[in-house]
């Protein structure tokens, strides 16, 4: 079983109000607790999603299970080497592109700025300062960090991550030292809640894996998870996590090929293995199997794009 850490009820040190849920940063700043609505399957997500990208080989934030006065959440360490800084990718794109609506009303509205196309994070994944993720690598000959950027929407797609909105990406700023330039690196893919259809009810959940109806089956309903990315400012939704993916296969398609490749060595027991270390308090087992029937859908719905790469 995954462990769960149990944090102190003094611990936290300072509020965090970026985002929905409540959080607070503790153990000098450098860990976050983020709660976990009832009801809502946010901590077994998000910790899921972060071993999914482990068997990627992803660079991604590390989360633990956790527990803060008798509250189920996760506890994520701080991937943000001190002195350095954090910037967004909204404040990316407000200094890249004219009149980006950097401070996008209200928190349903991030998901919702059709300025926040896939050619615009690809213009800043091209500039030339930006380095890959500190310690991230490629399976590819290239030092390109929209190369990596195109995996992380790859892994979107795969789990479903409808939650790739403008404060959910940007790079780390590295100051300089006695012996080392200053440096600015693409941050590891972070905040993952939002997947693998963890607010469904099981209830639901058992409907779709059982019906005959096409409109309801687990297919249907994973062909519907949008990502908070659109294809042109004057769209009135954003794109599908698949249609995202497949967008920047085309923009990258050296390095959609060698993710792909990637990608089609997890097996279907490589992501029950990591469900069966999920306290069952956390998930249920029909959690689990919609879960990673939409695993098993996304996988093999992705590795069909290979025949477009050529």
């Amino acid at each position: 079983m995954f462990d769960v850490v149990a944090v102190h009820d003094d611990a936290p040190e300072r509020f965090e109000s970026v985002g929905t849920k409540p959080k607070f940063w503790f153990d000098g700043n450098g860990k976050l607790f983020k709660e976990c609505r009832p009801g809502t399957g946010e901590d077994w997500s998000e910790k899921v999603a972060a071993e999914l990208a482990e068997l990627l080989g992803l660079p991604h934030a590390t989360v633990d299970l956790a527990v803060w006065r008798e509250k189920r959440g996760i506890v994520t360490p701080s991937f943000v080497p001190e002195g350095a800084s954090l910037v967004l990718g909204n404040e990316l794109l407000g200094a890249f592109i004219e009149d980006y609506p950097v401070n996008a009303p209200g928190t349903r509205q991030h998901c919702r700025v059709p300025q926040h196309t896939l050619g615009a994070i690809f213009h800043v994944m091209d500039w030339e300062a930006l380095r890959l993720p500190i310690n991230g690598r490629l399976p590819l000959d290239s030092e390109s960090p929209a190369d990596m950027f195109a995996a992380y929407l790859m892994f979107d797609a795969w789990i479903a991550n409808t939650d790739r909105h403008h404060e959910n990406w940007g790079v780390i700023a590295v100051p300089p030292t006695d012996t080392e330039r200053s440096s600015i690196h693409l941050a590891p893919t972070f905040d993952h809640a939002s997947c693998l259809g963890r607010n469904e009810r099981d209830e639901v959940r058992r409907d779709r894996l059982a019906t005959k109806d096409r409109r309801r089956t687990v297919e249907a309903y994973v062909q519907k998870a949008r990502s908070a990315v659109f294809d042109k400012t004057d769209e009135a939704t954003p794109m599908t996590t698949f249609d995202t993916f497949r967008g920047a296969a085309q923009l990258r398609p050296e390095a959609a090929a060698a993710w792909l490749e990637r990608f089609s060595r997890i097996t279907d027991m490589d992501v029950l293995e990591l469900f069966g270390q999920v306290p069952r308090e956390r998930i249920t087992d029909t959690g689990v199997a919609f879960a990673c029937k939409m695993l098993e859908i996304n996988q093999r719905r992705l590795l069909g794009l290979r025949g477009e790469l050529g």
